[in-house]
């Protein structure tokens, strides 16, 4: 999953992966360079909007709340600020043919036909990680060419969930 910082031009790439409940970073780049990064762990910690990070230097607290492609974070008294940039958002690579998984989850909702003529922006499907669902949106208008996972399919991050052509 790529995020970017408004008024920066770096590029970050978080690989995640998940298990019973809680993602852990695997590897940070930024800008296409791999960063040595201690391990973090993530867990929801309540309500949707609260988290439990634990790292080598203790465990902390923050709530987050997503807008769009914006995530919000408050973190020890501080507000921070992300643009989530993932296949399927408005800020992806519109030339991309396949919507990937941003991280491991389930299906829930299919809302396209192999076949079907979609516009920009039009939901395709939706998706559940990290108990927050995740709706994979059509990157360009076009017709959807391939569907390559159903309603309750567990699917990796990375995986190719829809394919649009022309």
């Amino acid at each position: 999953m790529e995020w970017e910082i408004p008024d920066s031009d770096e590029k970050f790439s978080v690989d995640l992966t998940e298990r019973e409940g809680m993602v852990t970073t695997t590897s940070v780049s930024i800008n296409g360079i791999i960063n040595d990064v201690s391990e973090i762990r993530i867990s929801k910690a309540g309500d949707d909007s609260r988290i439990i990070l634990e790292t080598d230097r203790g465990t902390r607290f923050a709530h987050v709340a997503k807008i769009g492609d914006k995530w919000w974070i408050h973190l020890e008294g501080e507000v921070y600020t992300v643009n989530e940039v993932e296949k399927g958002s408005k800020s992806s690579d519109r030339s991309a043919g396949g919507l990937s998984a941003p991280m491991p989850g389930t299906i829930l909702e299919v809302m396209v036909k192999e076949g079907q003529r979609v516009r920009e922006g039009q939901p395709l499907m939706t998706m559940e990680a990290m108990k927050m669902e995740h709706r994979i949106l059509a990157p360009k208008s076009g017709e959807v060419t391939s569907i390559n996972f159903n309603q309750g399919d567990r699917v990796d991050m990375g995986a190719t969930l829809v394919e649009l052509g022309d």
